[in-house]
């Protein structure tokens, strides 16, 4: 049953994008941005900025953005703010950490449940790599396969905290235990986790936690969270003239700074989705608590208008999953359902969405994987009725 409660007209209201009539249901690709975030990218631009270290007002305005960027991020993931390493991507970020991380005489175990970028950054670093394997029908990724991947040699675990296409929640907690058991590490995808619900990278067990702005109506920024004291034991590859402290040794060039005042503005927008009280921690948590029972709601009414459709065929069943669908239609390829859907003002996704592995797992990678539905927290009953009522005509 939908939440009367969930504010969804005023959540709505404050994304302009969604004025154009369209129902976005391509959130996991990336999130529209509300007005409080185009407001404090403009406002930074407009205040004057300038490099960080200077001696003038706009270097210190930019320092300050740079310090709120930190505490607001970590405010939203349970991490230190010393501890939050920022960059233009996940991906960037990942590829930066797992060069200072792991290399040759090394193993690292990686899932095909994950997204690519949490995969081929550690297959490339010359370590001997260990897959764990998923369960194609159930969309699940089996935890007591771990036992028998991580050993002595494992210096890392890596692993999504949901699976970007089939909405799939690994129990990371308990590959966690087995992971740090060994004295392992574990590095945990959470940018498709992230948009979903309350995060506590402490809770999952991740000592790296690696999150998008964009997926949770912020700028184009990734971040990576960890302890300060474990990015201490770290040397990446860095300019001989660049700090040498943590966390900004493992940023490279120069800061987009007016969009880390849209991360803050992001971060303060997703603590303020429903009415609230207490630290800006706590005000996230409870508010993305609310947004994450909006959204499977909404999505317990998709998924039963896809699985009951006979020209449908829907890709995974996991127990715990974000509210995201991945399905075939019949007589049509997914480039074509995507198109016909956009011609009814549906935004959906089709392809493999860099889940490389997981759709060949599926066996559907190399005929063009299938269509991408995704909720968040802006999305409404109308949308899911557009969507169904979209595909329901190709049957």
């Amino acid at each position: 049953m939908l939440d009367p409660t969930f504010p969804i007209e005023l959540v709505r209201s404050s994304y302009p994008a969604l004025a154009d009539g369209f129902a976005y249901l391509d959130g996991a690709a990336g999130t529209q941005t509300p007005q409080p975030v185009i407001d404090a990218v403009s406002a930074a631009y407009r205040a004057g900025i300038g490099n960080v270290g200077g001696a003038f007002p706009a270097s210190d305005r930019s320092g300050a953005i740079v310090a709120a960027c930190r505490a607001a991020v970590a405010d939203l993931v349970g991490g230190h703010p010393d501890g939050v390493v920022l960059g233009p991507n996940m991906t960037t970020l990942t590829y930066r950490l797992a060069r200072a991380i792991a290399g040759p005489g090394d193993e690292v175990v990686v899932s095909r449940l994950d997204h690519d970028a949490n995969v081929r950054p550690w297959t490339q670093t010359g370590a001997t790599v260990r897959w764990a394997e998923v369960d194609p029908v159930t969309g699940e990724l089996p935890v007591a396969q771990y036992a028998d991947l991580i050993g002595e040699r494992t210096r890392l675990v890596a692993v999504t905290a949901a699976s970007n296409i089939l909405g799939t929640r690994p129990d990371v907690a308990a590959i966690a235990e087995l992971a740090h058991r060994a004295g392992a590490l574990m590095y945990v995808d959470g940018v498709h986790a992230t948009p979903h619900g309350p995060v506590d990278m402490r809770a999952l067990g991740a000592d790296f936690y690696a999150t998008s702005a964009y997926k949770w109506s912020g700028p184009h920024i990734g971040a990576v969270v960890a302890d300060p004291a474990l990015l201490e034991t770290l040397r990446p590859d860095k300019l001989a003239s660049s700090p040498d402290t943590v966390p900004e040794r493992f940023e490279t060039g120069t800061a987009a700074f007016a969009d880390l005042a849209g991360v803050t503005a992001a971060v303060d927008h997703l603590a303020a989705l429903v009415p609230g009280t207490g630290t800006r921690r706590e005000r996230l948590l409870a508010s993305m608590s609310a947004a994450e029972e909006h959204e499977l709601a909404l999505f317990a009414v998709l998924i039963e208008g896809l699985e009951t459709m006979p020209h449908v065929t829907v890709y995974g069943k996991p127990a715990r999953r974000t509210a995201t669908a991945y399905f075939n239609v019949a007589g049509h390829t997914p480039r074509q359902v995507a198109e016909h859907l956009a011609g009814l003002g549906v935004n959906v996704w089709n392809g493999h969405n860099y889940a490389w592995e997981l759709t060949g797992a599926l066996g559907i990678r190399d005929s063009g994987g299938a269509v991408r539905a995704g909720l968040v927290h802006y999305n409404d009953r109308s949308d899911v009725d557009r969507l169904l009522d979209g595909v329901a005509r190709l049957g």
